[in-house]
């Protein structure tokens, strides 16, 4: 059985909307619904089926949040997670890249505080190239009254969290690619006589690099894996939060299949792999493989795993719903894919006006400063009047970090075309509807561009002005780019707000892992705009929101119906 990319997710709950999970699609999360889906499978069984996760654990939701940066684990308390996952009973876990983002410290408490093996054996020692994690871990299946299956489980993690993650990581850990480290253990564990061999690997199955050529490794690399290194029955895949039920893959030299399976996310779907095995001598030869999902929106939640994480999660709810500020207007990011509005402004205007004050004293002070967000949560909203900690922290639902890089003009018109590639291409002026529009496929996004891969810039001291032509090619669609309304100088240095995600190479955004740091204090966005609203105690959006940007046919704005 298996698990991937839960983010935190233990309980069914939303805390940015205070209210139990709803996505309008019926789905439901978390660990304690993954519980009952796993004690029904167990139930059924003949024997104790394992259960592995593929990574991404500790970050993703203010439950996560509070026990990484409010009351860190590191001071003793039990990370819920951790709780959960002890209780239902996991076997091991791979890392996934998020594991990183509170640092190498609160990872090894969370370590420490499992009852089964935290797997990485792409995350090695910088200076020795040893492994810093368990690269594998061996367990034995009893499927008789004294007989037992071997199973060996290889664990892999992204190579993206070098870039990533680079603060945290660099010059203490190095992260080869999936397919080399693969390539070296998974013979190594076969010689330790397994019968089955399963990979746990937080890599999406589509072969692409959100960063592009930045490393020599891809991003999305489990089907290279099952294609390239022979002796895998199966791989529990995570990352590109996709549902794959069952999919097979041949390998290359020995013609042998590999069963793939991705259970989405957040603890939506519980992945069932099947290992067939027939008696060959004194050792079982596998003669089949299967997999399935299971759903959690089709049980009840258990209550033994409510009631362990009942009091961190009041803990948190009390959090969030404590009040920062007042807001004199309400703003919504949920038309932020394809319109200027006042939510992005506003993450624009703290990132920007936190980078412009650091600049100060500086060889960068004066220059023009620019600021840079993406539309990743349209759910996101702050209501008029009293203002939580919870409708700030909607506005950003990433742990990324503020930095300042420096672009010439020119490279900011390169900036933005590569950004509006995000957009598919229009034969008029609409009326069209907003999915016709957003999330064009590229070839660094087969599934189609995602939201957060769309940046809108903005100006601080005076406005950045442009609009997007989807009548013409990608590459040419930026059109009357202007600076404090005048054409934009591509001599000009501007300071550029960036979150380390994109800056690092996230995205692949043109020359921004080459600029210039001029700005680099670690700070968490989410927790400045928190700041920012809570120090000013009201937001006014007419203070900062102008609509700067819009999309176009030609001369014609663009209409989009929803």
């Amino acid at each position: 059985m298996g698990t991937t990319d839960l983010h935190g997710s233990a309980l069914n709950w939303d805390y940015f909307k205070d209210a139990e999970y709803d996505d309008g699609k019926h789905e439901d999360i978390g660990l304690a619904k993954i519980s009952t889906l796993v004690q029904a499978v167990r139930a059924t069984a003949d024997h104790h089926p394992l259960l592995l996760d593929a990574g991404d654990t500790i970050q993703g939701t203010p439950l996560a949040y509070y026990y990484a940066k409010i009351d860190p684990i590191t001071q003793g308390h039990v990370h819920p997670m951790a709780a959960a996952m002890n209780r239902i009973g996991y076997d091991a876990a791979a890392l996934g890249n998020h594991e990183f983002n509170y640092g190498i410290p609160l990872l090894r408490a969370f370590q420490d505080q499992l009852k089964f093996p935290l797997l990485g054996a792409n995350a090695v020692d910088a200076t020795t190239g040893h492994p810093a994690f368990p690269p594998f871990a061996i367990k034995r299946v009893r499927v008789g009254d004294d007989e037992y299956v071997k199973v060996g489980i290889l664990g892999l993690t992204n190579p993206g969290i070098a870039i990533w993650d680079k603060a945290n990581v660099e010059g203490k850990l190095k992260f080869p690619g999936l397919v080399e480290q693969a390539s070296y253990w998974v013979p190594k564990i076969r010689k330790m006589g397994v019968d089955v061999l399963v990979v746990a690997a937080h890599s999406g199955a589509d072969t692409s690099s959100s960063y592009g050529d930045a490393l020599p490794y891809p991003e999305n690399a489990s089907t290279l894996v099952a294609q390239q290194v022979p002796g895998i029955d199966a791989i529990l895949v995570g990352h590109a939060h996709q549902e794959i039920v069952e999919r097979f893959v041949t390998n290359d030299r020995t013609g042998q299949q590999v069963v793939l399976t991705e259970p989405i996310k957040w603890g939506m779907r519980l992945s069932v792999i099947e290992i067939d095995l027939k008696r060959h001598g004194n050792r079982w030869r596998v003669v089949g493989r299967h997999s399935q999902v299971l759903k959690s929106n089709e049980v009840n939640a258990d209550p033994a795993i409510v009631s362990l994480i009942q009091k961190d999660h009041e803990t948190v709810r009390t959090y969030v719903n404590s009040v920062v500020a007042q807001n004199a207007t309400a703003m919504s990011a949920a038309t932020s894919r394809y319109e200027d509005t006042a939510a992005m402004d506003f993450i624009n205007q703290v990132q920007g006006e936190t980078v412009k004050a650091a600049l100060a004293g500086t060889p960068q002070e004066g220059l023009p400063v620019l600021s840079i967000a993406a539309p990743f949560n349209p759910a996101a909203s702050i209501p008029a009047g009293d203002v939580t900690i919870r409708d700030v922290a909607g506005m950003y639902i990433y742990d990324n970090t503020l930095l300042g890089i420096t672009l010439t003009g020119a490279q900011v018109k390169e900036y933005l075309e590569y950004s509006a590639r995000y957009f598919k291409p229009q034969t008029s002026a609409g009326p069209v509807a907003a999915a016709d529009v957003t999330g064009a496929v590229t070839p660094n996004a087969p599934n189609g561009t995602p939201d957060y891969n769309y940046d809108i810039m903005g100006g601080i001291d005076a406005r950045l002005t442009y609009k997007i032509d989807l009548g013409q090619a990608v590459g040419s669609r930026i059109v009357d780019l202007a600076y404090g309304g005048s054409a934009i100088d591509p001599a000009q240095t501007f300071v550029i707000a960036i979150n380390n995600y994109r800056q690092s190479g996230g995205g692949n955004f043109p020359n921004v892992t080459t600029a210039p740091v001029v700005y680099n204090r670690q700070l968490e966005i989410r927790q400045l705009l928190i700041d920012w609203a809570s120090a000013k105690g009201t937001i006014d959006s007419s203070t900062f929101s102008t609509v700067d940007w819009a999309l176009y046919y030609g001369s014609t704005p663009l209409q989009i119906t929803s």
